[in-house]
């Protein structure tokens, strides 16, 4: 946001913030929310690089298609377990993963 825009909507009573800032959040919290929803990005962009549909990976790895969407979102549902397992089976490897967490990792 320019800077003009925010000193406008500041005196207008509005309180600029990050989202974390908003919600509360610790380092912590902020850094695994990050975390699940880059292995998110990765998952769909993975997958849509390779030509896969939701249900073929849904298949490939004994899942459904509802629970890839999901993934894919970053549902707070979906284990890192099953989403790395994805990972995995969408050719990525450890290495990448590393990198992804380190924010190393394109995400292309």
């Amino acid at each position: 946001m320019d800077k003009e825009k925010r000193k406008e909507l500041e005196e207008k009573g509005f309180q600029i913030g990050s989202a974390a800032e908003f919600l509360g959040l610790t380092p912590e919290e902020e850094a695994f929310i990050e975390i699940r929803l880059e292995l998110s990005s990765l998952i769909k962009s993975r997958r849509n690089k390779l030509g896969w549909t939701q249900q073929q990976l849904a298949t490939a790895i004994g899942s459904s298609q509802s629970r890839i969407a999901k993934m894919e979102a970053g549902d707070s549902g979906i284990t890192l377990d099953l989403m790395i397992k994805t990972l995995l089976k969408l050719g990525v490897s450890k290495q990448e993963i590393g990198k992804l967490l380190e924010g190393n990792l394109e995400m292309v």
